[in-house]
């Protein structure tokens, strides 16, 4: 049951879907249901529109200054959708203000520090990878889109590529999910735990105990 002083965020992608309310309407009946009974108050409501390529968020910054100014805490309509964003969740968890996410209640300042390094470490991934192929092709004199270019070297190439990602991913996470064994959790446990937290693997995928147990391999031999 919600009790105190709320300021609403909600998010949608283009202009169009703002002004149709194309999911707004959706995080919109989220947030009146997850405030639905106790003794609550909505100072205000901000809606950003984004277009994808850029990080600044006037109406984030609107409604965490309304916040401050009031003690309110920030109701977020849906958090899932700016998972992959590591300016967004940097400045949720470093600016101070507390906050709720309607779609994920149990997040705290520790959970979207974590996603924040998973989303900078993807978007690294992805331009190192990218470029390093570019390069690799070139130094070959391969002609790029040319699929009769590549040969063993350049999975053998892939392969050590991929390793070196994991092995960085393994030291990023490692921390975390040495905590968690810590407490004393089986590694299927720790997958579970992972999983809530929106964590993913290095490819992306869902945590398995074969998982836990690799990037613990990977950060401790002995293990």
């Amino acid at each position: 049951m919600a009790e105190g002083k709320f300021v609403a965020y909600y998010r949608v992608s283009t202009a169009k879907q703002g002004r149709s309310g194309l999911g707004l309407e959706a995080q919109r009946e989220a947030v009146g249901s997850f405030l639905n009974g106790g003794r609550w108050k909505l100072l205000g409501e901000f809606t950003e529109v984004e277009s994808g390529k850029r990080n600044d968020r006037p109406e984030l910054d609107r409604a965490l200054e309304l916040c401050r100014l009031t003690g309110a805490t920030l109701l977020i309509a849906k958090l899932d959708r700016l998972s992959r964003n590591a300016a967004f969740l940097l400045k949720l968890r470093d600016d101070g203000v507390n906050f709720v996410a309607v779609d994920m209640p149990n997040a705290n300042r520790l959970t979207v520090g974590i996603m924040a390094v998973i989303a900078e470490d993807e978007r690294e991934r992805i331009s190192a990878r990218t470029k390093a192929a570019l390069e690799a092709a070139k130094a070959r004199g391969t002609r790029l889109g040319n699929p009769m270019g590549f040969n063993g070297q350049v999975f053998r190439e892939g392969g050590r590529a991929a390793k070196d990602r994991a092995d960085h991913y393994a030291d990023k996470v490692g921390p975390i999910v040495k905590r968690l064994q810590n407490e004393r959790l089986s590694f299927g446990a720790i997958a579970r735990r992972l999983t809530e937290l929106n964590v993913c693997t290095a490819r992306g995928g869902a945590w398995t105990a074969q998982a836990v147990k690799n990037v613990l391999v990977r950060i401790n031999p002995a293990t």
